[in-house]
């Protein structure tokens, strides 16, 4: 590994873990990076999902004064996650390395998809939410925790904007602000790292030096993001990840 790409691994965990807290597509900015540094694809997932989980862990620590009173909801969604970043974890392990290849492209595209259309998410969950002061419940509804389960299969074997998948869901079915929900939303994601990150190291193949350097930078990014990122355009962030996910596709599709 070069300095420049040392530097450049470093900074791409800085902007996932501040993308991460802030939006949750921080995987669009490192794993192409490890591409285009000619990682092996399933080793750059793997390392990528280890190296960003202290980044989680700091996000989640930064929006700790949201999670007041969200034990309850926390644990039983954790439930939910954990589960599935099992699933997703082992998914990743036994299938064909072939098979990862096929689908990246489509999880990556995915994911763009997710940041493009997030302000839409974001206005009909704000409509929701005035919606609900009027006519308020209790907890979230019975569907969201088979959802968040899937969300944690998918954050698991690969991950890419699972924040805005996971800000989708709990928008819609829990009756609570945004704010409050991102807070949750930082917890979850965390612990689908962290656990699929757990089973890696036990019988993955691991690049420990990409874990390093995105780790340093994902934490750094995780404090960022919780301090400064809800003052960041959030127009300039979604560009970032776009233009990063669609060079990745590009490289995908020469490949």
């Amino acid at each position: 590994m070069s300095l420049f790409e040392a530097v450049a691994i470093l900074l791409a965990g800085v902007g996932a873990g501040t993308i991460n807290t802030v939006v949750g597509s921080g995987t669009l900015i490192t794993f192409p990076t490890l591409l285009a540094f000619g990682v092996p694809p399933v080793t750059a997932n793997v390392s990528n999902n280890i190296g960003l989980v202290p980044g989680s862990l700091t996000g989640a620590y930064g929006y700790r004064r949201e999670l007041v009173g969200q034990r309850g909801l926390v644990l039983r969604l954790l439930s939910a996650s954990v589960i599935g970043a099992v699933v997703g974890a082992v998914l990743l392990l036994v299938l064909p390395e072939g098979a990862f290849e096929a689908v990246v492209p489509v999880l990556i595209g995915l994911g763009v998809l997710l940041v493009l259309f997030q302000p839409r998410i974001s206005r009909r969950v704000t409509a929701r939410a005035v919606r609900r002061a009027e006519a308020p419940r209790d907890r979230e509804s019975a569907w969201v925790w088979p959802t968040v389960l899937g969300t944690g299969v998918y954050g698991g074997y690969f991950g890419a904007a699972q924040g805005v998948l996971l800000m989708g869901v709990l928008g819609i079915g829990v009756p609570q602000d945004i704010q409050r929900n991102n807070a949750v939303k930082n917890v979850l994601a965390g612990s689908v790292n962290l656990v699929a990150g757990v089973i890696f190291v036990v019988v993955a193949d691991v690049d420990w030096a990409i874990v390093g350097l995105i780790a340093v930078g994902a934490t750094l990014g995780g404090l960022l993001g919780a301090r400064l990122g809800r003052r960041l355009p959030p127009l300039v962030l979604r560009t970032v990840i776009v233009v990063v996910g669609v060079v990745a596709l590009t490289t995908f599709i020469v490949k």
